[in-house]
């Protein structure tokens, strides 16, 4: 009997092995996309499509094109035809592009598909892409690397100025933070529209990129703190009650001064629960787009907040409207009192190509005025992940010094 039984056994373990090794085998095989070839300096993309009429593929460093659609002609990512073999695999070999993570998808004829041989994927608002990350000086702090790594926590803290009891933020600490009582400064990451509080430790790589620095002896470890800046939601789709829906570029309470009234809750929260040095001397806040916008807005309003401050492709104007109007207007008032107070960084930077770039100038062009120091860096490209990752390459290791 006890024979029957083990024999009973390992036949649905062998059943159950072969099946999960034929689940693997139909899904993905020996196929690898994408394939990177240093010594020729070539990306192969494959996508095993045997009934597909045609295959094309979709890379952020195709360039673009225009097509035209129902609400006219727009520019849209460019795409490039891949070529069928007899076993029915599609594939496409590129020029490999330059150091940076590059994300792509397939389109198997006309329906966008992720590739189902890459498992590495990032959600950027709705969407997700494959990405690979290519070698290179530029990139070089995008890769986990052997060095001491940082703790990632997802955080939930009271927000009484939005009304609500728990809200959840990012919150990385460096190599040693556990096992010491050192005090360390903070820096606030803010997201931009349509983000959330996995957006710069997810797409930004901004883990990787600390953890490097901070290895190097680059940047000093420090406290990183990246919350959700939409003033409605408790934290990212799906993670709280009630949150299965499509996520979207525009949210309720974004930028209308909500984010900017409650952000004393955050920093309440950090200073009680973290071992922060407590001065304006050991605080930075920098973002992206309507990160920037609420870092400029925040430090503004809040003068002796922050010696640090980065504007990343930052919105800049905004039309004093509404109960939390006072957020925005005065804003020269308001700069005069920041600048008195010396900030030792006020960085802006902003690609050549960004839809905010004229804002931008004009924005510099009123500091200028005034006789404000800051630092500018222009980059070539648009309103893109890869300039606002070189951004804080460049602006982590500038600060607490």
């Amino acid at each position: 009997m006890k024979q029957r039984l083990l024999m009973f056994v390992m036949g649905c373990l062998m059943t159950l092995s072969a099946w999960s090794q034929e689940t693997v085998a139909v899904n993905t095989g020996n196929i690898v996309s994408p394939e990177l070839n240093e010594t020729e300096r070539t990306v192969t993309f494959r996508m095993f499509a045997p009934k597909a009429e045609e295959v094309t593929v979709e890379a952020d460093f195709f360039g673009r094109t225009k097509m035209q659609t129902p609400l006219g002609t727009v520019e849209v990512p460019e795409r490039k035809a891949m070529t069928r073999d007899t076993t029915g695999v599609w594939s496409l070999t590129v020029e490999m592009p330059n150091p940076e993570l590059h994300t792509y998808c397939f389109y198997v004829d006309g329906m966008r598909m992720v590739d189902p041989n890459n498992v590495y994927m990032i959600r950027d608002i709705a969407t997700y892409t494959n990405y690979f990350l290519v070698d290179g000086e530029l990139s070089a702090n995008y890769f986990v690397r052997e060095v001491p790594h940082g703790t990632v926590s997802k955080v939930w803290y009271p927000s009484p100025n939005l009304g609500m009891e728990r809200r959840r933020m990012t919150v990385y600490t460096p190599a040693g933070y556990e096992d010491g009582t050192e005090r360390y400064p903070v820096l606030y990451l803010l997201h931009g529209a349509g983000g959330d509080e996995n957006a710069w430790s997810e797409l930004g790589r901004a883990v990787q990129i600390l953890d490097n620095l901070i290895a190097q002896g680059k940047a000093k470890p420090m406290i990183v703190v990246m919350p959700n800046g939409n003033g409605a939601q408790e934290a990212a789709p799906g993670e709280y009650p009630n949150s299965m829906y499509k996520p979207s570029f525009m949210n309720p309470k974004t930028m209308e001064g909500s984010f900017e009234v409650a952000f004393s809750d955050i920093m309440e929260y950090v200073k009680s629960h973290y071992r922060t040095i407590d001065d304006k001397a050991h605080r930075a806040i920098a973002g992206l787009s309507m990160g920037g916008f609420h870092s400029l807005y925040i430090s503004a309003n809040n003068p002796g907040w922050f010696d640090y401050v980065g504007l990343f492709s930052a919105a800049i104007n905004r039309e004093a409207k509404g109960e939390n109007s006072f957020i925005y207007a005065d804003l020269e008032t308001k700069l005069a009192s920041q600048f008195s107070e010396s900030p030792k960084l006020y960085f802006i930077g902003i690609g050549t190509a960004d839809f905010l770039y004229q804002d931008n100038v004009n924005y510099r062009k009123l500091l200028d005025q005034h006789g404000y120091q800051y630092e500018y860096m222009e980059t070539d490209g648009g309103h893109i992940w890869s300039n606002w990752r070189k951004y804080l390459n460049h602006f982590l290791p500038e600060l607490f010094k």
